[in-house]
């Protein structure tokens, strides 16, 4: 690396493995056939063919628990239905965003319903793992669907026609602010300085991001293209970068159209334990945290079986309040 600008290069096959207060991305993709009359494969499958494949018949992962910390679902391909031990559920798709604060304890599933019978079902999405306070992790579970039709976009065209996205999934990006995150979360206050974007850049566009503070943790990983030449470094698909965040950091795609997901943010500083599905903060915690998920599987679970999903004719929709309230991507 010649760059000043840039800290490690890291090639990416599936996890992203950040810092604080990101714990990990996972890059989810599976090329799942056209769909059969029950949402699943009309081809047999196994799960051993599929990264995501847990279900008895539509893929996805069953009802399972989280607690301290929060899941942010961006949907790149295909459709997602959600249903959670607070009585809420909803179906997403690609362009949504879907942001879980985990707090002191939900159950959820998240199935990934084949709805074309007529053709293959792609599927891809970005599930970043992300950190809570020490505080908020003692706060009760919520979540939030930011829709496709909401998400801010700043959208910059030179005079040779050259496009540059940028979709602003949390804090801001030059003046434009995101959509509010859920209240209990690290990202919620302006001084955190959480940014996540997701860039498109037309072949051979540039653009430039701002610095941030000198304390920040900042990352950009480079998903779909040819290559990308980052702070006059090349990039090859499929890596992270790790970045010096009180830098401008300029950015000029290949030959191709070039996608990045960009994540920058304050540390939370506290210490971290995590055991599978539990963030907290130290072991003694955890063993808590467990103790109480066999006593109470934080609310009862109030749905038919471990992996429902909705009929192949359901909108985009969600539901909050246990299910009192619904809100439709057109109505919001």
């Amino acid at each position: 690396m010649s760059s000043k600008s840039i800290y490690n290069i890291t090639p990416i096959t599936f996890r992203l493995d950040l810092k604080d207060p990101f714990i990990f991305t996972a890059h989810h993709i599976d090329h799942y056939p056209q769909g059969n009359a029950n949402l699943g494969p009309a081809t047999p499958a196994t799960q051993q063919e599929y990264n995501m494949y847990y279900g008895d018949v539509v893929p996805g992962f069953p009802e399972h628990p989280h607690t301290g910390f929060e899941t942010i679902t961006l949907v790149e391909q295909g459709y997602v239905d959600h249903f959670d031990s607070l009585g809420n559920g909803g179906r997403y798709a690609a362009g949504d965003v879907q942001w879980l604060s985990t707090g002191h304890g939900v159950e959820h599933c998240e199935m990934f319903p084949l709805i074309h019978q007529d053709k293959a079902n792609p599927f891809e999405l970005f599930q970043i793992w992300f950190n809570s306070s020490p505080e908020q992790k003692k706060q009760p579970a919520d979540y939030k669907m930011f829709w496709r039709e909401h998400i801010p976009h700043i959208i910059h065209e030179t005079s040779q026609g050259l496009k540059s996205d940028v979709r602003v999934i949390s804090g801001k990006f030059k003046q434009q602010k995101a959509l509010e995150r859920p209240p209990h979360s690290w990202a919620a206050a302006d001084e955190n300085k959480v940014n996540i974007y997701l860039i498109t850049l037309d072949a051979n566009a540039e653009l430039t991001i701002p610095a941030t503070t000198s304390t920040s943790t900042r990352f950009a990983y480079f998903y779909q293209g040819s290559t990308l030449n980052i702070a006059d470094t090349s990039i090859g698909f499929k890596h992270l970068v790790e970045l010096k965040p009180d830098d401008d950091i300029h950015l000029i795609a290949g030959d191709q159209e070039a996608r990045i997901l960009w994540l920058e943010g304050e540390p939370i500083g506290a210490p971290v334990a995590m055991r599978g599905p539990f963030v907290l903060n130290s072991d003694t915690e955890l063993d808590q945290a467990f103790l109480r998920y066999r006593n109470t599987r934080f609310g009862k679970w109030p749905w038919p079986n471990n992996a429902p999903v909705f009929n192949r004719e359901t909108p985009r929709f969600a539901s909050y309040g246990g299910g009192v309230k619904k809100e439709f991507p057109e109505k919001v």
